[in-house]
């Protein structure tokens, strides 16, 4: 099952080099992997099955994949319907569309998340995939990202989709701290209590969310922005069945929850009604499908959430019937729109003469939609009625109004099929639209290959299946409807005939209903106009946008004054008031003691001293200098304590510190000029020394909070067991403590690209500036050339472009000389960091100031000289080398960044010792020195060009 969802991931990474070569005939060939998904997942059948990896046991992470009935249901319905979207697409769109490589990457690999979210058993798993599709979604949704219609719709479902995410991981988090974070215990033994209550109702907000149940209903329609064979996916078959199959998976461990019910029946109805009154209205047919789809939706959520099992069984098979009814009625209008040029039923005549194959396949769908017998639908809205007339699933007066509600939803989802196929195929010419005078009448302007017409056709023939062979389905839905309790008098199965009952006349009721209001469709729109649109959902989401807007606007103007002193001594004044009260309340005893040798202390007051003269000090660089030796000091301090690994990384932190600051400090005055009132200073020393005063307490409070076993007590030995080092330090960092490691890591790439950021005002390029480039005025080309001739006798070519009282001849000759030795020491610390002081980190910096002396020596075409990469480039591999440890452990069956140790004999060289580990300490080696050069392009490099054109 990993194997299934790793195989869409890759084919999405794939994607746009695919395109780049076949253009859209790769969407034919990206088809084969959710194709081979589906065939696979047929093949396999219903049959429980369960993989789990470990990941991160002590945080609950874990990867557990659990196929049963409900999530193969799902499963092959997502990728049979995503292969036949692709091969559909593969001719709707056209030859060289705009964002083609990106938005077929999108669409397989949120068919690959997808297929993950509903296979996920852990919750935690399945909120990340579940977070996936939001961004998925988004970025399909906005494809088209010169469209505002496109950007507002994408954000507006972003917006929504997220925001219930949030509720609903709260909630999971809550569950699976009272109960289990796997979903198969979790049902099978639900926990009980008020807190679950609430941890309930926040994760059937995130699921209504998801599948646009009122209030939230409004992205859906909004939506439709979007590409129409990605509406036929997403909100068809895929992502709006997210929130559904929540709610199917949860119902037979939490239907019972007090608020649950009361939830989900009202708001399902309520969006069931609302949806099919507003779809009966459209004139642009995707308009008409998407207030179809939100009135399905709420329809699936009520009897998938209903808790009984004949309520179930219907749920499940409405929901098979509304993925292939909803995908081929979408499809279908994207053939109408191909070949017309429009989607308003008000433009459209006579189609259904001119292309009475897809006329056949829509008036099919439709009559799918309608729910009328033999189609699956009808099976399924049989089993509503029979459920919610079932004595005990509610009282008596709720019942009755679930059952009208269900009766006019129905009714009103024959007129909108029936206008649907009305409107898109068989409208006269002189029939005028809802008191809408009649537009010119569009012809079929492009003929329809099979490709556009075979998708459809089958998933129209497959609602029809769905009815027809329903007693072949009924098993596996069985198995998923077992788990909830029975209300019928023996066993209850899904069938086109049940004999003569009450059911059965509410249902031709309901249809008979339908075909009257469609006949009666110029009342039926009066009606609706007199009764107007009130409580317009959209409108308040755009409201309340506005206000947070200006709320934000208001809070930033207030907060954000552009006073630094001020935004350190409001964070310093809430860590004395958070912190601080905790310390207090503390009752650790301190262990201190003054220092182990005499010549700490001598250090320590150096530090001090320094730190105090930095204060006084008007000139900048000074400042900066004094600072400096107060952090060598700090440095000093760790190597008398035993701490080389310390001692090294603070010494080498703090050289490139230096660097940045005197970098930085070429854009500020020179002496700080600025006078304070005695009542400033008063207040900065205010907050300045109890601020120190608390680190000191903190950190001693740290060293004597410990329990009696400490755990790094075992780290030198397991160490060398199992991470294959005497390094204690570094094999911590690699091996022991490695996801900190790893979050670091993450930090220093955003870290890198937020300086970036702030620096390349037009563009973040970070492309070296070669001697061989163009230069910015005609004096460097000279200049340029002068090097490219003398390029033999030069030291450095990029000094050659300085200006001659700007360069020194001792520091280009020691940059020359010193440059690859020290290169050759920092890969000596990566290699060697296992065993002895170093490793990835401090390779890097040591790397990092190789490139700092070559840019001090020569200038910005030096740097270029020196490392022709960009540095986004080094950061990303970095990153992607060290994630990828972890990953390639997870695949061979080991724990996430787990080290394996291999140990062979050279002919001549003897016993060779390699640990994995090694391989992430490359990624880090890799993203510091990115890290630097990013900070020289942006704050080196950029800042000289930037002067140099001012």
């Amino acid at each position: 099952m990993l194997v299934v969802v790793l195989v869409h991931l890759l084919a999405a990474c794939l994607a746009p080099a695919l395109v780049r070569r076949l253009d859209r005939d790769a969407l034919l060939l990206l088809a084969l992997v959710p194709g081979a998904s589906a065939l696979w997942l047929a093949v396999q059948g219903p049959d429980e099955r369960v993989e789990r990896y470990a990941w991160a046991p002590q945080l609950h992470l874990d990867v557990v994949l659990r196929l049963d009935a409900l999530s193969w249901l799902m499963a092959l319905v997502v990728t049979a319907v995503g292969t036949l979207v692709m091969v559909y697409s593969s001719r709707y769109l056209g030859r060289g569309h705009r964002g083609l490589a990106p938005l077929t990457g999108n669409l397989v690999a949120f068919t690959g998340v997808m297929v993950g979210l509903v296979l996920a058993d852990n919750v935690l798993l399945l909120f990340v995939f579940w977070e996936l599709t939001t961004v998925f979604s988004y970025l399909l949704i906005g494809e088209d990202a010169r469209q505002k219609a496109s950007r507002r719709a994408a954000m507006q479902a972003l917006v929504v989709t997220t925001a219930g995410g949030l509720a609903m991981l709260v909630g999971l988090v809550v569950l699976g701290e009272t109960g289990s974070y796997e979903l198969s215990s979790l049902v099978a033994d639900p926990p009980s209590g008020t807190v679950v209550d609430v941890a309930v109702v926040l994760v059937l907000v995130g699921a209504l969310s998801k599948s646009a149940l009122f209030p939230l209903h409004f992205w859906l329609p909004a939506a439709m922005a979007a590409p129409t064979p990605v509406s036929a996916f997403l909100h068809a078959a895929a992502m709006v069945k997210a929130g559904v199959y929540l709610v199917a998976r949860l119902a037979p461990g939490f239907a019972e929850v007090a608020p649950w019910r009361p939830l989900v029946v009202t708001l399902g109805l309520l969006t069931l009604v609302l949806g099919a009154w507003r779809a009966v209205r459209q004139t642009d047919l995707k308009l008409l499908l998407a207030f179809g789809t939100v009135s399905q939706l709420g329809l699936l959520t009520v009897l998938v959430g209903l808790g009984t099992r004949e309520a179930m069984l219907g749920g499940l098979a409405l929901l098979l019937a509304h993925a292939t009814f909803k995908a081929a009625c979408f499809l279908v209008v994207g053939a109408v729109d191909h070949a017309t040029g429009t989607r308003d039923i008000r433009s459209l005549s006579g189609l259904g003469r001119r292309m009475p194959v897809l006329a056949a396949v829509g008036t099919v769908a439709a009559a799918g939609m309608a729910a009328v017998p033999p189609f699956g639908a009808f099976v399924g809205k049989e089993a509503a009625y029979e459920s919610l007339l079932l004595p005990g699933t509610l009282p008596p007066l709720a019942a009755a109004a679930a059952v009208a509600a269900v009766a006019v939803g129905s009714a009103l989802t024959v007129a909108y099929s029936a206008r649907f196929a009305w409107g898109a195929f068989y409208r006269r010419a002189d029939e005028r639209v809802d008191d809408h005078a009649l537009r010119v009448p569009v012809d079929a302007g492009h003929g329809l290959g099979p490709a556009l017409l075979v998708p459809p056709a089958l998933l129209a023939a497959a609602t029809l299946a769905v009815g027809v062979a329903v007693p072949l389905l009924d098993g596996p839905l069985v198995r998923h409807a077992d788990l909830l309790p029975a209300r019928y008098e023996g066993t209850y199965e899904l069938a086109l005939w049940h004999g003569p009952s009450p059911v059965l006349l509410l249902s031709l009721a309901a249809i008979a209903l339908g075909v009257l209001a469609f006949l009666q469709r110029r009342r039926v729109a009066a009606a609706q106009a007199a009764v107007g649109g009130h409580g317009d959902a959209d409108m308040a989401y755009r409201r309340s946008m506005r206000a947070l807007d200006r709320f934000a606007g208001a809070v930033t103007a207030a907060t954000q004054t552009g006073s630094l002193p001020r935004y350190i001594g409001v964070i310093m004044a809430v860590l004395l008031v958070l912190p601080g009260a905790a310390l207090m309340g503390t009752s650790s005893t301190w262990s201190l003691r003054a220092w182990d040798t005499p010549l700490q202390a001598v250090v320590a007051v150096v530090v001090v001293a320094c730190a105090l003269a930095a204060v006084r000090l008007r000139q900048r660089l000074t400042a900066v200098l004094v600072v400096g030796v107060s952090g060598y000091g700090v440095g000093v301090l760790f190597a008398l304590h035993g701490a080389p690994d310390l001692a090294l990384t603070q010494f080498l932190a703090e050289s490139l510190t230096l660097v940045v600051f005197v970098l930085v400090l070429r854009r500020l005055p020179k002496t700080i000029t600025q006078r304070h009132t005695v009542r400033l200073r008063l207040l900065r020393v205010a907050v300045a020394v109890p601020v120190g005063l608390l680190m000191a307490g903190l950190a001693a409070t740290a060293v004597g909070a410990g329990a009696p076993s400490r755990v790094s007590e075992a780290f030198p030995q397991g160490a060398y067991d199992f991470g294959g080092g005497k390094n204690v330090v570094n094999v911590t960092l690699v091996d022991i403590r490695a996801w900190d490691t790893m979050l670091e890591v993450a930090v220093l790439v955003v870290a890198a690209t937020g300086v970036a950021s702030l620096v390349f005002l037009d563009r973040r390029t970070g492309r070296p500036e070669n001697v061989g480039q163009a230069s910015a005025s005609a004096t460097e080309r000279g200049r340029a050339r002068r090097a490219a001739r003398s390029e033999s006798g030069a030291w450095l070519r990029g000094s050659e472009l300085l200006p001659a009282g700007e360069r020194s001849v001792v520091l280009d000759v020691v940059a020359r000389l010193l440059f690859h030795p020290i290169l050759f020491v920092s890969l000596y610390l990566l290699f060697a960091g296992h065993n002895v002081p170093g490793g990835g980190f401090a390779g890097g910096l040591v790397a990092g100031l190789a490139l700092v002396v070559r840019y001090l020596a020569g200038g910005r075409y030096e740097l270029g000289e020196a490392a022709p990469v960009d540095a986004g480039l080094l950061l990303g591999g970095g990153l992607v080398l060290a994630g990828g440890t972890g990953v390639l452990g997870l695949l061979v069956g080991a724990d996430v960044l787990q080290t394996a140790i291999v140990e062979f004999r050279m002919p001549v060289y003897g016993d060779v010792k390699i640990v994995t580990s090694l391989v992430f300490d490359m990624g880090v080696y890799l993203v510091v020195v990115g890290l630097v050069l990013d900070v020289l392009r942006s704050l080196g490099a950029e800042l000289d060009r930037q002067e140099a054109e001012a």
